[in-house]
């Protein structure tokens, strides 16, 4: 599909292209996918917070597995790990700019769902487990860590543990005039449309989402080699930036629909499949662990996504009505945390 791309490295204005013209289609992709994912969410009968984690998370984190796995097995390990952890800072903001689009009152109030508070917790325990990763011996089981074994079991358990709670809930957020709860609506052309049709053009949506992801990391990696950034920098802020695009399209469209718990919860399914996409890389990356090869600012980046992530679950449970600058507190303090990590790994 990509053959019409010269090999790399590219000159800079070619990369800075193909990182405008893949990032377009990134977000026409992204608008598509919500009216799709939420008829979807109703027609399954799955609900917007675990269809946006478990469908909206693959489908918006397509791109970023692509760009992890690409620069992975191109010998740019550490690039590849930047790019999913700085996707995961970058789409957690999202939050707080999907917040701005949602005037009545502030987006975490509105969007409270045992079901995301559940993936928060999920999402914080996974990147625990592979910050520790790169502290564990570095030891390997046919080219994979332990660790990514690890991940991809705990995923599997947590949304089984999540999809169970779901239908017997132990206790239930406490409804108020703004709260939005997940419901089924009119979707207007797309109810005269079969499952099957909504499934295949939801599939086709995603893979366009997914070249574009290919691309973004073939530039990616000529930035590297030809301008000197670090791989940080580079995979953390820039391609994390494109990796985030996804998720912040589908979060403010989310948003304007009126379908907020999908707009958080896709942007939670999106983090936890870059921690998944941490694995692909593992398995890409034929040297040894992907764990081992980050440096001291993948950490940084990591540290700063698990952090972040904290913050968004302590929104979710307090559900400020209205806070700073029409912000609830965690946007504000998600904002101050990513320009903050973006100005260290600048400098």
């Amino acid at each position: 599909m990509l053959g019409f791309l010269p090999a790399t490295p590219w000159p800079i204005a070619v990369s800075i292209g193909v990182f405008a013209v893949a990032g377009l289609i990134t977000i026409l992709g992204s608008i598509r996918l919500v009216a799709l994912g939420d008829a979807l969410a109703d027609r399954t009968g799955w609900g917007e917070a675990v269809f946006g984690v478990v469908f909206f998370g693959v489908a918006t984190g397509l791109s970023g597995i692509v760009m992890t796995a690409v620069t992975a097995a191109g010998g740019h390990p550490q690039l590849g790990y930047s790019n999913a952890v700085g996707g995961i800072a970058a789409q957690t903001t999202a939050v707080a700019v999907a917040d701005a689009f949602y005037r009545r009152v502030n987006l975490e109030h509105a969007a409270a769902s045992p079901s995301n508070l559940l993936f928060g917790c999920l999402l914080i325990t996974l990147l625990a487990l592979a910050l520790l990763g790169s502290y564990s011996p570095n030891v390997t089981v046919l080219g994979i860590h332990p660790v990514s074994v690890a991940i991809v079991a705990l995923y599997l358990g947590g949304l089984r543990l999540i999809r169970t709670a779901g239908t017997r809930p132990m206790w239930q957020a406490v409804g108020t005039t703004e709260t939005r709860p997940d419901v089924p609506q009119d979707h207007g052309a797309l109810e005269n449309h079969s499952l099957r049709t909504l499934w295949g053009r939801f599939v086709l949506v995603g893979a366009f989402v997914a070249a574009s992801g290919w691309a973004v990391s073939l530039a990616a990696e000529s930035v590297v080699e030809t301008t000197g950034l670090t791989a940080g920098f580079t995979g953390g802020v820039l391609l994390g930036i494109v990796n985030g695009l996804p998720e912040t399209v589908t979060a403010i469209a989310a948003v304007r629909r009126g379908a907020v718990t999908l707009a958080v919860a896709a942007v939670l399914g999106g983090n936890i499949l870059d921690v998944i996409t941490l694995v692909v890389g593992d398995i890409a990356y034929r040297q040894g662990s992907i764990y081992h090869a980050a440096g001291s600012e993948d950490l940084f980046i990591t540290t700063s996504g698990l952090f972040m992530t904290a913050i968004l679950l302590g929104g979710l449970l307090v559900r400020q009505t209205c806070g700073w600058g029409r912000l609830g507190f965690e946007g504000i303090l998600l904002l101050a945390t990513y320009l903050g990590m973006t100005i260290v790994l600048a400098t």
